[in-house]
């Protein structure tokens, strides 16, 4: 019975012994699977943290370029409004051409000047001066004209300077939110690059995870074999001791026996008896 409890515990151990290489070999490549799936979600961790830094620097660019497009708008709806008050302007001044005197306007002025001396420096007779004074009007209304028509002149330079750089406003506003619309878009499309590279690792990390899933699984079978086998041994190496237990027992009593019937031979013969001897009889009470 011994012999054959021994040889089973032996086969179990070896069995076991077999699992649990096995067992640790498992482990070990699911602990290589769950390393490659952190290093690889590290990588998604780095890769969308640049996305959303490059994402902002996109936000920001694209807010200075509506910013400028704003600035553009603005420039050129001002602009139109100049255009608008220069051909109003043109318009004046050509119909005031129409009108405009053949004197020049310094001769005016100059006729101006000699009668309104004599005006006032000749005693006339009041006919002949409100005839001067009519004159004079008549003259300031001409002259009035070409006052009109240089004011008209000089505004509409001023209307044509102001257009001009309205003008260029608007331009300067257009190159620099082109140039910040394409490093936006050098930025967007860097952001994509980014996340795409990020989708396709987490299908490599979500598959290294299910790798380590199933090999921790085969693992975890393997060990709870380990422990069905390591029950079954502790039951045979019980099994073995309590086997074990009863033939030391048995071996104990029989050399009681011997020892009780040699005591009591002796006793017969009347031969002394060892202290273990008379002991053993003194329990049988028999002495």
């Amino acid at each position: 019975m011994s012999e054959s409890l021994e040889q089973r515990i032996g086969k179990l151990n070896q069995e076991l012994a077999s699992l649990k290489e096995e067992r640790d070999k498992l482990d070990l490549e699911a602990k290589k699977w769950a390393e490659k799936r952190n290093s690889i979600h590290e990588k998604i961790k780095k890769l969308r943290t640049e996305a959303a830094s490059v994402k902002e620097k996109r936000d920001i660019l694209n807010e200075k370029v509506q910013e400028l497009k704003s600035l553009r708008e603005q420039a050129k709806t001002k602009r139109k409004e100049k255009r608008a008050q220069i051909l109003k302007l043109k318009e004046k001044i050509r119909s005031l051409t129409e009108r405009k005197p053949s004197q020049s306007m310094r001769n005016i002025q100059r006729e101006i000047e000699t009668i309104e001396w004599k005006i006032q420096t000749t005693s006339l007779p009041v006919k002949e001066e409100e005839t001067l004074i009519s004159q004079v009007r008549q003259l300031e209304a001409r002259l009035s004209v070409h006052k009109r028509i240089e004011k008209s002149k000089e505004k509409l330079m001023v209307l044509r300077t102001e257009e001009k750089t309205l003008e260029t406003e608007a331009k300067t506003s257009h190159e620099k939110l082109s140039e910040l619309a394409e490093q936006s878009q050098k930025f967007h499309e860097e952001m994509l690059e980014n996340l795409s590279k990020a989708r396709s690792l987490k299908v490599e990390a979500d598959s290294a995870h299910q790798k380590y899933v199933e090999i921790k699984q085969q693992a975890q079978n393997l060990h709870q074999k380990c422990v069905e086998l390591l029950d079954k041994i502790k039951t045979f190496e019980k099994e073995l001791q309590e086997a074990e237990e009863k033939k030391q027992a048995k071996r104990q009593r029989e050399l009681r026996k011997e020892l009780e019937e040699r005591a009591l031979e002796k006793l017969k013969r009347g031969e002394k008896l060892t202290w273990e001897e008379f002991k053993i009889l003194a329990e049988k009470r028999k002495i």
